[in-house]
């Protein structure tokens, strides 16, 4: 199991209820993207047309709506892993009439089974934020998720970013009334941080910031 405190994993998936899960759409996917993080959905479609591959790896799908939204390549087959039991199974209800699905209850700090790769793409969209620790806890996901990449793969994801960052109003006050609760833990998961855990576990990286997200992709895994 991981190092990092278990408590603090599952109080980072605990909000995924299955109600909260209906509302996702709407309070992540458009609200919280627009006004509070400024980043615009729009964004994170763009990631996905452009990085999603054949075998494709979905590590904390949400309500699955990015997935649902991306023009994927042909006959995807996508796997999903998340620790919620619930938004794995809202996730497999809205893409598996679509494509070839299989999910995976697991926690991402914890080594990814190898007989489940290789990937030819990972995604890893608003999973940081919500796991516990700094970055020198949290690059344990990139050295696992590396493990599972094919040599020339891609992975590529997103994190709501806690210092240095220039927020809102709506966004400071979401963003310290989710690290009270323990849904996020980012106050220190900083720009450079995440660039360097990032280096540790692949060749190539590129790191850009849009508001309070910061966007990666990166390839060329490090075994």
């Amino acid at each position: 199991m991981s190092k990092v405190d278990d408590r603090g994993v599952q109080a980072g998936a605990a909000p995924y209820t299955a109600p909260f899960l209906h509302i996702y759409d709407l309070w992540v996917v458009h609200l919280s993207n627009d006004l509070a993080w400024r980043c615009g959905r729009e964004r994170f479609v763009e990631m996905y047309d452009q990085h999603v591959r054949r075998r494709h790896l979905e590590v904390g799908p949400g309500s699955g709506w990015y997935l649902a939204n991306a023009q994927l390549p042909a006959r995807t087959e996508l796997t999903l892993l998340d620790l919620n039991a619930n938004s794995l199974k809202h996730s497999y209800r809205r893409l598996s009439p679509r494509y070839g699905v299989r999910t995976v209850e697991a926690n991402v700090l914890d080594p990814v089974p190898s007989d489940l790769g290789p990937f030819d793409s990972v995604g890893i969209n608003y999973v940081l934020h919500c796991l516990p620790g700094g970055w020198r806890e949290k690059r344990a996901v990139f050295q696992n998720l590396a493990g599972v990449l094919a040599t020339d793969g891609v992975l590529f994801g997103s994190t709501v970013l806690g210092p240095g960052v220039k927020r809102n109003i709506f966004g400071l006050a979401l963003s310290e009334a989710y690290n009270r609760l323990g849904a996020f833990h980012n106050r220190d998961d900083d720009y450079d941080g995440l660039l360097e855990a990032l280096r540790v576990s692949f060749g190539r990286v590129e790191v850009s910031q849009v508001g309070n997200v910061a966007l990666f992709v990166a390839s060329k895994p490090k075994r």
